[in-house]
């Protein structure tokens, strides 16, 4: 379900008028782009099953410092890589790929439209995408994991991770750079890949709504 900026605006509106039922109609539009946002974070389905209802407990509880200056899946989208991010600090370092190149080096970076593979090639080559994507350091993967999974703008991504506009854009080029050479690494895959959005099915696709 998704809703229009107005729509958002009236239901936020009759929560902090008292109607607190209806908060629930914002859960529903978003509780799967905010699960699968957390999953390609964190890769655990409990990790973001907690992080996903964390992030809507803190929305319920900070809606009234929502200033509908971005749409509110932006803002949601904040608390939860955020949320993500502490988890992900949490754990035990892993070794992170260290690239040599130079930072403007060549190196083919994912296309990220659907290509005619077939489905077992597909499935093989998403597996290798999110093991990939696990490897990523976590700010990295945040910001790409915004782009890809949420759909956000580079505006937006600057909004929800506080940097500038240039600095997000680098450091998803640096992320698709990091991704590439790891695939590379560890299998002997062309760089016709399918978008990280492209491994959720229908129902649990993720993307900022309108």
């Amino acid at each position: 379900m998704t809703m229009t900026k107005q729509e958002e605006a009236r239901i936020i509106e009759a929560v902090l008028d008292g109607d607190t039922d209806r908060f629930e109609a914002l859960v529903r539009a978003h509780e799967k782009g905010i699960y699968a946002l957390c999953l390609r974070m964190l890769g655990s389905e409990q990790d973001a099953l907690d992080a996903s209802q964390e992030a809507f407990f803190r929305a319920y509880r900070s809606l009234a410092g929502f200033r509908g200056e971005s749409r509110f899946s932006v803002w949601l989208y904040r608390l939860a890589s955020n949320i993500c991010l502490d988890m992900l600090r949490k754990r035990p370092a892993s070794p992170e790929l260290s690239l040599t190149m130079e930072e403007d080096a060549e190196l083919p970076i994912p296309d990220t439209r659907p290509t005619p593979h077939t489905a077992l090639e597909q499935k093989e080559l998403r597996t290798a995408v999110h093991r990939a994507l696990g490897q990523l350091p976590p700010d990295f993967r945040q910001a790409l994991v915004l782009r890809e999974i949420g759909g956000l703008s580079y505006d937006e991504i600057a909004q929800t991770t506080g940097l500038e506009a240039g600095t997000v854009k680098s450091r998803i080029f640096r992320a698709r750079k990091k991704l590439a050479a790891l695939l590379l690494r560890d299998g002997n895959f062309s760089f016709d890949l399918p978008s990280i959005s492209a491994t959720d099915n229908a129902d649990g696709k993720g993307g900022a709504d309108a």
